[in-house]
């Protein structure tokens, strides 16, 4: 009996950890496309990069995410401005939630 019960102890914790990690994937999803989207108003000069807060949230948005891209950007070749490495590590992101969701989740389930 007190074997079934571990079992199912660690199938949630397991689970929890599991919906943690989709958390942590999202917001850096999230943060990725919402500096994609910051980059593209800066370059267009749609935002007025002179305001305080603006310049803060651009800010805040490089300093999460280029921890992110600065591994991928090592073995990227220099495109003359164009930068793939945010679309890299989304397809990385999305390969870990596919598999934790897929695999993981589903043999601990199943």
């Amino acid at each position: 009996m007190s074997t079934c019960l571990s079992t199912t102890k660690l199938e949630t914790g397991m689970l929890a950890v599991i919906a943690t990690l989709n958390l942590i994937i999202n917001i850096a999803w999230f943060l990725i496309i919402a500096s994609a989207i910051f980059s593209w108003l800066y370059a267009f000069n749609v935002i007025n990069v002179n305001n305080q807060a603006i310049n803060m949230i651009g800010r805040s948005l490089y300093q999460l995410t280029e921890p992110l891209y600065r591994p991928i950007r090592r073995y990227l070749p220099d495109m003359g401005g164009i930068d793939l490495s945010p679309l890299i590590v989304l397809v990385i992101l999305y390969f870990i939630w596919y598999f934790l969701n897929t695999t993981v989740a589903s043999a601990l389930l199943g």
